[in-house]
């Protein structure tokens, strides 16, 4: 998961990036966490200050590329990871001095047009969406999920309302071949009561299918949970999210945190109410004016931060609780 493109299609534009390291700045002179690498736009920037380290993770094996790059010119300040964010905790962080973590949710545009990732519904490639250390892909999710996991999936991650009609000419379809990219975009437009002109028909299976295949959703809360532990005291969680769902998990996340919620484990009985963490601002930040007209696609982006109060590690949240169904309908991929 990673930033949007401008335009121009040939630069790559981390969005807010300005709003970003504003945020970010007062916490110079330690380590900086970016769980979504992709084309190291967020890195650069933050490797300019010397005093600075930064720690990528990213996915997605195609960063590898950009990743050497920075590390030739940043030998001793720039580690990356090739791991899924949630795995976060594998590092043994507890020590280091970690100023901020960044999440940017979004897809590049590199990613989109990749044939061979096929997460666009204007592909001709394989219909994969994996977007690296992945169990299934989307081609086995279709044609081998049952009708009910599939009405779930599209309802649930994608809020598709012709749901039902589309897996049922799914199930119809690929009776007689493997279903394809084409193919399904084609079964999603013949199934459409209603044509919405401002999006495409298919831009809502095509997410749904992209969150499960790549279990954001459970991989967005481990991340979480494990970013807010290795913050040291006055540390900064910055995320970036694109569409509705993220970004409830994300304002759920932050408001318990910082209302009363959160209990550290090392807290005496009688101060567990202690809030641990406190809102940058309630209101998400959202692009200007000025990168709308030059990054179009940042239109849906919504910035929100979390700061730390005080040091500790360990401390309970209720977010896997509050989203175990979403959680559940993810573990559906367990019978592929």
């Amino acid at each position: 998961m990673e930033a949007t493109i401008v335009q121009d299609k040939t630069k790559h534009y981390p969005v807010l990036l300005k709003e970003i390291i504003s945020i970010i700045s007062p916490q110079y002179g330690g380590t900086f966490i970016d769980c979504t690498f992709g084309q190291g736009g967020y890195t650069r920037e933050i490797l300019k200050n010397k005093d600075n380290k930064v720690i990528g993770f990213d996915r997605d094996s195609e960063s590898f590329k950009v990743a050497k790059e920075i590390k030739k010119e940043f030998p001793d300040r720039f580690i990356f990871k090739n791991l899924n964010f949630s795995k976060l905790g594998n590092l043994k962080l507890k020590n280091e001095n970690i100023r901020g973590v960044l999440f940017d949710l979004g897809y590049s545009f590199t990613q989109i047009k990749d044939p061979k990732k096929g997460l666009s519904f204007n592909s001709s490639g394989s219909l994969d969406m994996r977007m690296g250390l992945n169990e299934f892909s989307a081609k086995e999710a279709i044609n081998k999920l049952d009708g009910k996991s599939l009405v779930k999936i599209f309802k649930s991650f994608g809020d598709e309302r012709d749901a039902k009609l589309i897996v049922k000419n799914i199930l119809k379809d690929r009776l007689l071949k493997e279903i394809d990219t084409p193919h399904l975009v084609k079964i999603i437009e013949k199934s459409k009561k209603r044509n919405n002109k401002k999006i495409h028909s298919a831009t809502k299976v095509f997410q749904a299918l992209r969150i499960f295949v790549n279990k954001e959703i459970s991989e967005l809360i481990h991340g979480m949970i494990q970013a807010a532990k290795v913050l040291k005291k006055d540390g900064i969680l910055v995320i970036v999210t694109f569409h509705s769902l993220e970004d409830k998990i994300v304002k759920y996340f932050f408001r318990s945190l910082s209302e009363h919620k959160s209990v550290s484990r090392y807290q005496p009985e009688e101060i567990q109410e202690e809030v641990l963490f406190n809102l940058h601002q309630k209101k998400p930040i959202v692009p200007s004016s000025l990168e709308l007209k030059e990054n179009p696609p940042s239109r849906s982006a919504k910035l929100r931060c979390l700061i730390k109060k005080e040091n500790f590690y360990d401390f309970k949240t209720d977010i896997l609780e509050k989203f175990k169904d979403l959680i559940e309908i993810e573990n559906l991929g367990l019978n592929l």
